[in-house]
């Protein structure tokens, strides 16, 4: 898909900014690690998902490598828009060249300022940077001089602080570079399982003038009606929750069997590779299968496999 940059192909891109304009609550699919990729984005787009970001990428390898864009990122001219690439950067310039290569087939770019993992930490991205936030301001506002179509989004994705003045502050330097909306996931770095602090997200959300997007432990419509009633939060961003109902933000409880039937035809469709394939269908099954039946599912080994006891089982 990179390729056809080379050509000056574009894709037809949007204003992600119109969905927040709707004054809709705007659903989103979150960059996960191997998952939010372009046959998943398909499938939940398929269910009332508007936004869909991709996992997050490396900038400094996707500026550098051909072989690393072509691996980490794909996407389609027809169906897979709004879409933010997510990128991992702790350098303006980097940033800057990424976003340059990845305007033409894409919506907007997401600063990831949230993942905690240790190796991101380690090499100076993702969550570290909410206590960099001149830098921060700095990567923003260098997207936003370099990037000429005023349609491109510029967004943050962040953790909180313990001291919430801190993000607070944060946030209001994104928002005077240039931001075009701050997802924030209720937690600090430190919390992992721990309740999501909702009342600081919406903190952060009366402090703002952009839009706000909530994040955290939310698993079904009625759980985003909640978190969207008690932050006042423009967007609600899922991760989980979608990989085990892909069709929940369409109102499903649990994932209904045209949505599984969808996934097989998308998968096969895009080439997905089977453990990606075989591990969907493990999250989007783990409500409606009995514990018997997880024990031979999850141990299938080949696509043909799985097919045939899709078939057997569901007629699917």
């Amino acid at each position: 898909m990179i390729g056809d940059i080379a050509e000056g192909k574009e894709c037809q891109t949007k204003d992600p900014m119109d969905l927040f304009r709707s004054g809709q609550v705007v659903k989103i699919c979150a960059p996960m690690v191997r998952y939010s990729k372009l046959a998943f984005r398909t499938l939940v787009r398929k269910y009332s998902c508007d936004l869909c970001y991709t996992p997050m990428i490396v900038a400094a390898d996707f500026v550098r490598s051909a072989k690393a864009r072509d691996s980490e990122f794909t996407t389609n001219k027809a169906g897979d828009h709004p879409l933010i690439v997510q990128f991992a950067a702790k350098e303006a310039q980097i940033l800057c060249d990424a976003a340059r290569i990845i305007c033409p087939v894409a919506d907007g770019i997401d600063l990831n300022c949230g993942c905690p993992q240790r190796w991101a930490m380690a090499e100076g991205y993702g969550a570290c940077l909410i206590n960099k936030p001149e830098l921060v301001k700095d990567m923003v506002r260098h997207v936003r001089n370099q990037i000429d179509n005023p349609k491109f989004s510029v967004s943050i994705k962040i953790r909180i602080h313990e001291d919430l003045k801190r993000t607070v502050d944060l946030c209001q330097k994104a928002e005077a570079a240039g931001v075009s909306w701050i997802t924030v996931h209720g937690r600090s770095i430190e919390e992992r399982h721990q309740p999501v602090h909702y009342d600081a997200i919406k903190t952060i959300k009366q402090s703002m003038s952009i839009p706000v997007v909530a994040n955290g432990d939310i698993k079904t419509l009625k759980d985003a009606e909640n978190v969207h009633h008690l932050t006042e939060a423009d967007g609600i961003m899922v991760a989980r929750g979608l990989l085990a109902n892909p069709a929940m933000f369409a109102g499903y409880e649990e994932t209904p069997f045209k949505c599984i039937q969808d996934w097989v035809d998308i998968a096969l469709e895009h080439g997905t590779p089977f453990t990606c394939f075989h591990h969907h269908l493990m999250y989007m099954m783990e409500r409606i299968t009995s514990k018997q039946e997880k024990k031979v599912f999850n141990v299938l080994s080949s696509t043909s496999a799985v097919l045939d006891y899709l078939n057997d089982h569901y007629g699917v």
